[in-house]
């Protein structure tokens, strides 16, 4: 498979969206480590407006924000406190603006990481832990998700059909398991997608899975759209 969004892709995403572009303007958060480029490029194929934002001002003027995955647990914690986004984007859930998370947009909503032994968001409680499997680490490559729950989201996907890009070493823990959206095996069973009522995040990478990566991203904006 292809990481890369192709042609058909974009002519898959297109058929589902008919012609109910949205333009939405998306807060995508620049926290120096995040893959931005391929999230930008994502939002921008599916009708929304991207807008890369860094300080905690522009996120409490969001309409809905999207927190790409790449780096370490504690770095980012470190850049979003000194930046003051860390507050910003803990608020702005709480009040019910809609998030997007990918990999590690995932697991800093969670209350500590074994990644540097560091406090992360605490929006939902649990923990990140390193994986622990005979298989190699970090998990690298494509993989099933077997979608549960109904949240919009994730709702007009196949579990059976689609497989998902993934480039992680840890993975979370909720405490609470009614919040999981999406399981993956990798030795053993682990949440690879949380949904809650504004709140959407995956461990693997939608604007690396080809079409059915972009569908996650068309889903979302249209349904941060409805919540508006």
């Amino acid at each position: 498979m292809n990481s890369l969004l192709l042609s058909q892709d974009v002519e898959r995403v297109e058929m589902f969206l008919g012609t109910d572009m949205t333009n939405l303007e998306v807060a995508v958060v620049d926290y120096r480590a995040g893959n931005l480029r391929s999230v930008v490029k994502a939002l921008e194929i599916v009708g929304a407006s991207p807008v890369v934002v860094q300080s905690g001002e522009e996120i409490k003027k969001a309409a809905c924000i999207v927190f790409p995955g790449q780096g370490a647990c504690d770095t980012a914690m470190n850049v979003l406190e000194n930046a003051g986004l860390a507050y910003s984007i803990k608020e702005a859930i709480n009040a019910g603006t809609p998030f997007l998370g990918v990999c590690l947009g995932l697991q800093l909503l969670f209350d500590f990481t074994e990644e540097g032994d560091v406090p992360c968001l605490g929006v939902y409680s649990g923990e990140v832990l390193k994986i622990q499997s005979d298989l190699k680490v970090p998990h690298m490559g494509w993989n099933d998700v077997t979608f549960v729950g109904d949240h919009p989201v994730f709702a007009s996907l196949d579990s059976t059909v689609h497989q998902y890009y993934f480039v992680h070493s840890y993975y979370v823990k909720p405490r609470d398991e009614s919040i999981v959206a999406g399981l993956t095996d990798y030795g053993s069973t682990f949440c690879s997608a949380i949904a809650t009522n504004n709140v959407v995040a995956t461990q693997f990478h939608p604007e690396k899975s080809g079409s059915p990566g972009l569908e996650i991203y068309s889903n979302f904006v249209k349904f941060a759209a409805k919540l508006q």
